[in-house]
Order: C-alpha cells, then sequence, then structure tokens
C-alpha cells in the first residue's frame, strides 16, 4: 500500500501543488488582512485553514488523476511520456480511479469546514467539473494552456470566497483583490504551459491535438508565451490599486518575479529545449514561492 501510494503520487507530481498551493494561501492573507467594506471584521480560524490546504490538495489530486486517466493511450503513444505510470503498468486503471473518486470526495466533504459559510459547499461539483475538464481540451482548442491557467487562477478565488463568502454576496466588489491576483496566474500558468508544450508540437500535430506549439511552430509559441507572462506582470502590477495596503515590499518582489520570467525565456531556444524542464519547474516554484512571501511580508508588515 505504501509503494501504491508513493507510485501515484509520484504520478499526479505531487510537488507541483507549489504552483497553486501558494496562491491560494496568500489569498487567505489578503483576505484576513486587507479592510473589507461596511467595516465588517474577518478573522482567520485554524479550521478555515486546514479547509484551505485540505481543499487545494483534494481538487489537485482528482484533477490531476483524471487527467492521467483520461490521456493514458496518448501518453503510451508519446516517446516522452510512454513511461508514465498508468501506460507503463506501475499503476492500474482501477486503483488511479479509485483515487480521483476518493480525492473527489475528499475535496466536496473538506468544504463543510467553512461552515456556516454555504457557498463553497454549493460550487464545490462545479469547479471540480472545471478542473477535470482540462483534460479533454487539447481534444478540440489550441487554448488549452489556458483553460489550465484559469483551473489555477480559482485557487485565490476559491479562497477568497471561502473566508469572506457572505461578504463577498453582499459587496460583489470586495472579489476584485483575489481577481487580479487570479489573472496574474491565469497568464502565468498559460505561458510557462506553453513553453513546457513545446517538447510535444511534432506528437500533438501528428495526432491531431491541439495546442499553441502544435498550431505556431515552436518559435511562435514563445513568443505568445512571453506575451502572457507580460500580461501577468501588469495583472500583478494591478494588484495594489485593488489592495492600497501593498506598498514597496510588494513592488521589489513583483520586480523579481518579472527579473525571472525574463530569465525563464532566455533559457529556452526554439532550436534547444534541453532546459524547458528547468525553466518549467525550479524557475516558476522560486516565482509561486516568491510572491507568496513578498506579498505577505509586505500585507502582515503594514
Amino acid at each position: 500500500m505504501p509503494s501504491s501510494l508513493r507510485h501515484i503520487l509520484e504520478m499526479i507530481r505531487f510537488s507541483h501543488t507549489v504552483f497553486a498551493m501558494p496562491f491560494a494561501v496568500l489569498a487567505t492573507i489578503m483576505a484576513c488582512c486587507l479592510p473589507a467594506p461596511g467595516d465588517q471584521k474577518v478573522s482567520f480560524t485554524w479550521q478555515a485553514g486546514l479547509g484551505i490546504v485540505l481543499c487545494m490538495v483534494f481538487a489537485r489530486s482528482a484533477a490531476m488523476a483524471f487527467n492521467r486517466l483520461v490521456d493514458r493511450k496518448i501518453d503510451a503513444e508519446n516517446p516522452r511520456t510512454a513511461t508514465r505510470h498508468l501506460p507503463a503498468g506501475i499503476l492500474s486503471v482501477q486503483s488511479v480511479l479509485l483515487f480521483t473518486i476518493g480525492c473527489s470526495v475528499g475535496f466536496i466533504a473538506s468544504t463543510l469546514l467553512f461552515w456556516p459559510n454555504w457557498l463553497p459547499l454549493a460550487l464545490s461539483v462545479p469547479v471540480l467539473a472545471f478542473l477535470c475538464g482540462y483534460s479533454f481540451t487539447k481534444r478540440f482548442t489550441s487554448l488549452a494552456h489556458y483553460w489550465l491557467g484559469i483551473s489555477l487562477m480559482l485557487a485565490p478565488i476559491c479562497a477568497w470566497v471561502a473566508i469572506r463568502g457572505e461578504i463577498v454576496l453582499a459587496y460583489p466588489s470586495d472579489i476584485l483583490p483575489p481577481l487580479m491576483l487570479g489573472l496574474g496566474v491565469l497568464f502565468w500558468v498559460a505561458g510557462f504551459d506553453i513553453i513546457y508544450a513545446c517538447q510535444d508540437a511534432e506528437f500533438d500535430r501528428e495526432a491531431k491535438l491541439r495546442s499553441v506549439p502544435a498550431t505556431f511552430g515552436v518559435p511562435g509559441a514563445l513568443r505568445i508565451a512571453a506575451v502572457s507572462h507580460l500580461l501577468a506582470v501588469l495583472a500583478f502590477a494591478a494588484l495594489p490599486f485593488t489592495a492600497p495596503t501593498l506598498g514597496v515590499i510588494y513592488w521589489i518582489g513583483l520586480a523579481a518575479v518579472a527579473s525571472l520570467l525574463v530569465y525563464e525565456h532566455l533559457l529556452v531556444r526554439p532550436s534547444d529545449l534541453s532546459r524547458v524542464n528547468l525553466a518549467f519547474f525550479h524557475v516558476n516554484t522560486i516565482i509561486g514561492i516568491g510572491v507568496l512571501i513578498f506579498t505577505s511580508v509586505d500585507l502582515l508588515w503594514n
């Protein structure tokens, strides 16, 4: 059993939770630190904090496992992914299906930790359906990368709603800070996913799968990824206008993030994709954690 669990965690790239988790945590901190309209008070509880973490882990795990199930035949045909756990026979379809169902139930059950805020429970199934829907997107649209970006965009928005649900219902404009943060996440994720997909551009064309690299070629895809990352920086730069308490520390962090994104693009060339994994995982891990640290310090400092 421990060996099977280890293989499942490897299959879903559990360590990649760091891409979305920092923004859910950051939205939680923002929800508790930023003033609420109508002078309403917002307080952090360990129950809510536990709910945020559990929902993030269960939702991502369910979506990733579902993605591996849906793509197992495609993965078997792609030389780069043929050694993944399902096509290689390391894990059975039944075990991954049971894991997916278990994580889905865990996600929905975890929303009860926010009760009497009923919004997380009411939105749990639609959110999970959207996350799992990403697995089918390469079959009909080249914009699959942006579907993935929206999926991670939901992390800060859902965390905010979980903490300030009643306030959002009473004052819809209260959703603007996590929405702006989420837009930054959307374009950041879409950009680095396009870079990552450049490795499969030729295979995707042959398999009649759709992606930005397959449609526009690797050089065009890298340019689109660069534009996406520029939009991410602009969205992050707009955040302080919806959260006025953010100051100098945040802007220093944003300058560091912009520099890292430039470095990420310098690592990858149309003729040399050997450093895609370095750009994809290491640089983006630093970006996600960096945004969390700099923004949190700024909020707590004030």
